[in-house]
């Protein structure tokens, strides 16, 4: 179902940044095209040199690539997919698209963009529950957002309750259905 398919991975700070690799490996193996959009706080966490080997492309965090001038265009980005996955979702990238905000290269995709769009986030359990995170939420559903929820287990701070990310198999069943039009969320 995936077999080219063009999909953007955007990967924010997270711990989960590491399952990003995983999911990426995975769209290769189903013959998808993956583009990999890194945050600047993710690259803390996973680098662009595993995500790049894995998906087979440069991966992009900056608008401007080099000081020639030369830039990644987030138009043409947003036009190119067919789908937009970020995983994990912080908090903050969440925030960003819920309210419009554009100040990196992932989010100026994501507002760009006219394919469907997932959103796996990745948050310790307080965040994930916040009323202002839930908001943003809803209101990404209400802009035809998808959102994969958050599994339930042990989190990075030690605690347990909901905010793992899920994992990369039901990300990639979730696109599946979709492509293949059975729109139901695993």
């Amino acid at each position: 179902m995936l077999k080219g398919k063009k999909i953007i991975v955007g990967v924010c700070g997270s711990i989960a940044a590491y399952k990003a690799a995983l999911l990426v490996r995975q769209l290769i193996k189903a013959e998808a095209e993956v583009q990999v959009i890194l945050t600047t706080s993710a690259s803390e966490f996973i680098t662009p040199l595993t995500l790049a080997t894995l998906s087979k492309r440069p991966v992009l965090s900056q608008f401007v690539k080099d000081e020639t001038g030369v830039w990644n265009n987030h138009v043409d980005l947003g036009l190119w997919a067919d789908a937009i996955v970020v995983a994990p979702a912080s908090a903050n990238t969440v925030a960003k698209f819920a309210n419009g905000f554009c100040d990196n290269l992932l989010s100026a995709t994501y507002l760009s963009a006219r394919c469907p769009v997932f959103i796996a986030p990745a948050m310790d359990l307080d965040m994930y529950r916040h009323p202002s995170v839930q908001n943003n939420f809803t209101r990404l559903q209400g802009y035809g957002n998808r959102i994969i929820e958050a599994g339930y287990g042990e989190l990075a701070s030690g605690l347990v309750g909901q905010g793992r990310m899920a994992e990369p198999e039901e990300i990639v069943q979730v696109l599946q259905n979709f492509f293949s039009g059975d729109t139901k969320i695993v």
